[in-house]
């Protein structure tokens, strides 16, 4: 119990403590960190609200199961009238209704003993709350997985309009070169031609990638339940991870996976809970032992309440032993359910490890990949801005063609494109790995 809460205490909600973050309207201004928009999302979103809620639900499951360790007393109090018939009337009851006669008791019982059934029942109330607790842990960081996913997204499209609206100023800068150069002469009117077609190419990306851009603003605020139509500021994150260094082996990122993962604690947790619940139906087939007590008052007369003469005071005390002898086989085909579920458990347990393991082994090769190809677009992007450069100037001295320019723009233009998706790939994988471990604090602190 001691792993599954501490997800959101480590969330600080001090940027927002002002205001009711839940209420909100508007998009908070100013630049908001990765931090912020986590801290935003988790107090608006209704998914995580709603595994919150189920959480609270099953601590108070659970807490009632603690009742069969107390005693149950139960009080009534009863009025009523009588009604003689001719044939039953008597000269002490004569014909018709007879008098108020009152009444009130009071009793109690306490389980003594069961074989441990309520035992059994109390720790499977316990383990299907841990269960719960890590259901809403994998909840709350599937959620902040995604939100951090749309977080670079957004921060790959304003890099990508950044990269076209520097795309175009070249185009532009392309264009107004091939016009002097044929006003002067020293080119034909299809270098004009060319350079025009690149600059309306390049007219068209931008407004592609501001389109995109939108959407994936959009994309976010609707994580956050804010209208998609809002605007945000976020800011770029850190490039001094992703270094090999920082590499951990595949063996301790499974290690930390066994310990933190949330779906892996679950499953263990439902494992207790379906073992204690098979437990509990073979012990519904023992007897139990019971004491209780009882005390109780009546009288035909309220008016006489104080006349010790008219008051009938009756009490008991006693121990009852009880076994189910037959139930319509109920008990037997309760136990067989049980034990299935048992084995289920397990089984669903075990297939959860393969599947977390993957997870892991999976998300640790996505990125050292994406490390490597990170690596490759950083040398890409250099050598071709670097071409550019160099064939723009050899065209404005007229030894390059407007179409070897052309070219260069071209690689250029997807060098930038490349280098801004391996950017932001490698900060998603490496949120990835932390939520393939259950540990997506650690992406949230950059470390």
């Amino acid at each position: 119990m001691k792993k599954f809460l501490l997800f959101v205490a480590f969330l600080p909600f001090a940027a927002f403590a002002s205001d009711d973050c839940a209420t909100m309207r508007n998009v908070p201004n100013g630049v908001l960190s990765l931090q912020d928009v986590i801290n935003l999302g988790l107090c608006r979103n209704p998914q995580t609200a709603a595994a919150y809620a189920s959480l609270r639900s099953t601590h108070f499951n659970k807490n009632a199961g603690y009742a069969s360790y107390l005693p149950s007393v139960n009080a009534s109090i009863s009025a009523g009238k009588d009604y003689v018939s001719a044939d039953s009337a008597n000269a002490n009851r004569p014909k018709g209704w007879q008098d108020w006669s009152y009444g009130a008791s009071i009793s109690a019982s306490y389980l003594i003993f069961d074989f441990g059934k309520r035992t059994a029942d109390m720790n499977q109330m316990i383990a299907t709350y841990r269960a719960a607790g890590f259901d809403y842990d994998e909840t709350v960081q599937n959620f902040v997985y995604g939100l951090v996913g749309s977080y670079y997204e957004l921060l790959n499209a304003d890099a990508d309009v950044e990269s076209a609206e520097s795309a175009l100023t070249v185009a532009q800068t392309a264009k107004d070169t091939a016009d002097k150069k044929f006003k002067a002469g020293s080119v034909a009117k299809a270098d004009v031609y060319k350079a025009e077609t690149t600059l309306a190419s390049s007219q068209l990306s931008l407004e592609r990638a501001k389109n995109n851009r939108e959407i994936a603003k959009g994309t976010l605020l609707t994580k956050l339940s804010f209208p998609a139509n809002q605007d945000i500021i976020i800011a770029d994150m850190s490039s001094n991870f992703g270094t090999e260094t920082e590499n951990e082996s595949i063996d301790e990122l499974i290690k930390i996976a066994r310990e933190k993962r949330p779906d892996l604690l679950k499953a263990s947790a439902s494992k207790d809970a379906a073992w204690h619940k098979r437990n509990s139906a073979f012990l519904k087939n023992l007897p139990s032992i019971s004491a209780s007590g009882s005390l109780g008052w009546n009288d035909d007369n309220l008016g006489d309440i104080f006349a010790p003469e008219t008051n009938k005071i009756n009490g008991s005390i006693g121990i009852r032993a009880s076994m189910p002898l037959f139930a319509g086989f109920a008990n037997l085909y309760g136990l067989r359910a049980a034990e299935a579920d048992y084995d289920r458990a397990k089984y669903n347990e075990q297939q959860t490890k393969n599947a977390a393991m993957m997870d892991v082994f999976t998300a640790y090769q996505n990125y050292k990949t994406a490390q490597t190809v990170l690596k490759h677009t950083e040398s890409l992007l250099k050598s071709a801005t670097e071409s550019e450069r160099v064939t723009s100037g050899m065209y404005k001295v007229g030894r390059a063609t407007m179409l070897d320019w052309q070219q260069a723009q071209s690689e250029l233009v997807n060098a930038q494109k490349q280098h801004n998706s391996a950017r932001y790939d490698l900060f998603i994988k490496r949120a990835a790995v932390a939520l393939a471990i259950g540990d997506i604090k650690s992406e949230l602190e950059g470390k």
